[in-house]
């Protein structure tokens, strides 16, 4: 019997992280409202949903702290649960925020021990995600920033920040890993402010590296609309950069607090147009959930959430291949030119001094006349509308 098309499949490369269907649901507010999840009952659960892979920081699987036995015994346990649902691991990451020695910065903290005992730390879980398996490495530095401009020397953090990176992308060569790295911008909480707070940053601290080739991004959609930013736009420009290593998907509500909802759950419109753009952009990799289940649910609850996360996403893209197919779509594409952007503006050999010497191109263009053109863009906004709320 053919799947059904709202059923996840393996190809479809849905992951989640541990710290998602595990978050025990405490904030500045008040304490937990959900007790601890064992990961290897998030591991079968997980598959039992459908879900492709697990991601994990390295203390959502080992304890802080513990002793080498029990950090084997905790591996082997997460091995074991990881062969029984041939569940896969594509990606890791280290846990650089919670402990109160990283209260002012890891890679950037002030005092050099604490530097180098954070890039140990990283290197530790990159052993273990490289012997999972994993392809990808994040590199989210939310504790990287200050609350006051009068507690940081902002050019000496970068140094030390692209120092921190360098650093691990040569520990990654030297043991032969087959591991990509990604940083996670995000423009605030739980600092003030962030080093390197959106894509763009990230992006251009990236072309400073020893080896920025092995260094891409791994963009989360409440962090750039946190920033009024448009994540569409963000991980359009990742790809066409060829750093768009890894991405977190979830729902946020403009530039609050990280709210981390079920994707689609917050800007649809936005997340309509993600989907698009993940499905005919030419993104292959996983299709990573990063969200909280809301601190009112139960157990139950939990897995509803994962769940509803697939769901939306499928149900997007339906709608988002639904809205390519038709005919009409295609017709109002071409009536606003959209199509025209592949064209380059230069003739094929055309060189600046010919385009200058062109009058084509300036002296008898009609100004007015093109001023006069209609743009079409409200019809195809309405169109993706339509298709997306199924009126279409």
């Amino acid at each position: 019997m053919a799947a059904q098309p709202l059923t996840p499949q393996p190809e479809d490369r849905f992951s989640f992280g541990l710290w998602t269907v595990g978050w025990r649901a405490v904030d500045p507010f008040g304490e937990a409202t959900r007790p601890r999840l064992d990961p290897v009952e998030a591991v079968h659960r997980l598959a039992g949903l459908g879900a492709w892979g697990v991601t994990f920081h390295d203390d959502d699987l080992i304890p802080f702290g513990a002793d080498g036995a029990e950090r084997e015994g905790h591996i082997a346990r997460f091995r074991e649960a990881l062969d029984e649902t041939g569940l896969v691991v594509p990606m890791a990451t280290t846990n650089l925020f919670t402990h109160p020695v990283f209260k002012g910065g890891a890679l950037t903290s002030a005092d050099r021990d604490i530097r180098r005992y954070a890039l140990r730390k990283v290197m530790r879980n990159m052993d273990l995600a490289a012997e999972l398996g994993a392809r990808t490495y994040v590199l989210w530095g939310g504790r990287e920033g200050a609350e006051t401009d009068a507690g940081i020397d902002v050019p000496a953090a970068l140094d030390r920040y692209a120092e921190g990176v360098d650093t691990l992308a040569q520990y990654v060569l030297d043991q032969g890993y087959d591991l990509r790295l990604a940083l996670e911008p995000k423009p605030n909480e739980p600092r003030g402010d962030i080093l390197l707070p959106t894509i763009g940053h990230a992006l251009a601290f990236i072309s400073r590296l020893q080896h920025h080739e092995m260094v891409g991004v791994n963009p989360e959609v409440g962090h750039e609309q946190m920033a009024g930013l448009n994540y569409v736009h963000g991980i359009g420009q990742a790809l066409w950069s060829g750093k768009l290593f890894h991405l977190d998907l979830n729902g946020q509500r403009g530039p609050r607090y990280d709210q981390d909802f079920v994707f689609g759950h917050g800007d649809l419109l936005s997340a309509f147009f993600t989907v698009d753009l993940l499905e005919h952009g030419g993104y292959e990799g996983p299709r990573h959930f990063d969200y909280k289940p809301l601190r009112t649910e139960d157990a139950d609850g939990v897995w509803a959430s994962a769940e509803a996360n697939m769901r939306s996403y499928l149900i997007l893209r339906e709608r988002a291949r639904a809205y390519r197919a038709d005919p009409e779509v295609r017709e109002a594409l071409r009536a606003a030119r959209v199509d025209q952007l592949a064209v380059p503006t230069l003739e094929p050999g055309e060189t600046p001094a010919r385009l200058a010497a062109d009058p084509g191109a300036f002296e008898e263009f009609d100004v007015d006349a093109a001023a006069a053109r209609g743009g079409g863009f409200v019809r195809l906004s309405q169109l993706a509308l339509e298709h997306l709320t199924g009126a279409r």
